[in-house]
């Protein structure tokens, strides 16, 4: 069925997009952790809280809680836990992450320690209540992962998800701010392995996976792995859906059924950047449009901003375009900041000079029917991929953007065993 169909009757929507903007800070050895916890004894409200001052190293665990995941179908036997852990902002500074960690039951016979996949949701809206791991949990609104969750714990990987940066009680998440969603995804995986009565070891190989916001949270962490976190052995990343172009992307999406991406893009990117003009920008439903991206989820911000036009909510009646063209206090326009957005830009294999190394295979997707992202977006991430000499599967699925996720998560998971078992990948370019 068509997404816009689903829209219509059920606003069963989809995702959309992250990426980072300055150079992200280079980590040189594996982070000790200066206060772990000795038990998962915190409370759900301390898990969602951030602390007044952090002084850990990122990947330090700050506080865990055992938990049930009764949203992941196939009743799969497992332990998992909720987590609080310190990552890297845009900016450089410390600050909580929360997320879970789930490691099934089942011995591990692939050979070497049991491999974690490093998970990163699509779009699921900026209210605190969207997070990852409260729906995972139970407090289900309108997640649409469990069943990609499932696959991976069947095949016996562990699962590191991070629910991304600004969950934590009285934030907003900066959705599309890349650097953050990537800190965030690979310190999600240090922490793991610091959970009390856990079993995950620092051997472990370590997958990356997500689909369209986590498709570009996903490169995004392979762009920064060698540099920030060179410790985690990291064998591939699988990312489909992914938005590589955010400025064709808001193009498509300014007045579309799916506006409410857009809404969740800029009020993301504003939060994680207060150095630029925003604010003063707002007219009186531009203020309200905030407060609904900040308390909804996925389909109440689709359902708000369905065919809304950015220009509506600014005083001047502002363009894509003007916007763009606006200077924050650094000098730096809102349109250079869209374009450091850009996913593939300034990488290169291991051996390379290049400023983001992958030393790894990616594999990367779309559907033929996609309806919300431009194909010019995703198709060039690929061609990025290619021209830079990163072995590269590709694949199109018969389907539009939300059932593209479900069609190829038996291929995602596959390619990450693979990787996992040191098999030869298959490179399309």
């Amino acid at each position: 069925m068509r997404l816009s169909r689903l829209l219509t009757t059920a606003l069963a929507g989809a995702v959309l997009a992250g990426t980072g903007l300055v150079a992200p800070p280079t980590v040189s050895a594996a982070p000790a952790a200066a206060s772990a916890p000795l038990a998962c004894l915190a409370s759900d409200a301390d898990i969602y809280t951030a602390p007044d001052r952090i002084t850990g190293n990122p990947g330090d665990l700050l506080s865990c809680r055992r938990t049930e995941l009764p949203q992941i179908p196939g009743n799969v036997p497992m332990k998992a836990w909720k987590i609080k852990y310190v990552s890297t902002d845009v900016k450089g500074n410390k600050i909580a992450v929360s997320g879970f960690v789930a490691i099934p039951d089942a011995r591990w016979t692939g050979g070497g320690s049991r491999p974690t996949v490093a998970f990163t949701p699509g779009t699921l809206g900026s209210g605190g209540q969207c997070a990852l791991s409260k729906q995972m949990a139970g407090e289900q609104v309108d997640s649409y992962e469990a069943g990609n969750l499932r696959r991976f714990l069947e095949a016996g990987f562990a699962v590191a998800a991070s629910d991304g940066v600004g969950y934590m009680t009285g934030q907003v998440h900066t959705y599309t701010v890349g650097l953050n969603a990537g800190h965030a995804l690979l310190d999600a995986v240090r922490a793991s392995r610091q959970i009390p009565g856990g079993s995950l070891t620092a051997d472990g190989k370590v997958g990356i996976a997500g689909y369209s916001e986590g498709g570009f949270n996903t490169l995004w962490a392979a762009q920064l792995a060698s540099s920030y976190a060179p410790e985690l052995n990291v064998v591939g990343a699988a990312a489909g859906g992914v938005p590589g172009d955010l400025k064709l992307v808001a193009e498509r999406l300014n007045g579309s059924a799916f506006a409410g991406f857009l809404a969740d893009a800029v009020v993301g990117l504003s939060a994680a950047h207060p150095e630029m003009p925003f604010d003063e920008l707002l007219n009186d439903r531009g203020r309200q449009a905030v407060e609904d991206v900040r308390s909804n989820c996925l389909f109440g911000t689709l359902g708000a901003f369905a065919f809304q036009r950015l220009e509506n909510f600014s005083t001047d009646r502002l363009s894509l375009e003007q916007i763009y063209a606006l200077r924050g206090s650094t000098g730096r326009t809102w349109g250079e900041v869209i374009d450091d957005q850009k996913v593939g830009v300034g990488i290169g294999p291991a051996s390379s000079a290049a400023r983001y190394k992958i030393g790894f295979p990616v594999y990367q997707y779309r559907g033929a029917l996609e309806e919300i992202i431009p194909h010019e977006a995703e198709d060039g991430v690929f061609d990025r991929y290619c021209a830079a000499g990163i072995t590269t599967e590709w694949r199109t699925y018969a389907g539009e953007h939300l059932t593209t996720d479900w069609l190829a998560s038996g291929d995602v998971t596959r390619f990450l065993g693979d990787r996992f078992a040191g098999r030869p990948p298959v490179n399309d370019c």
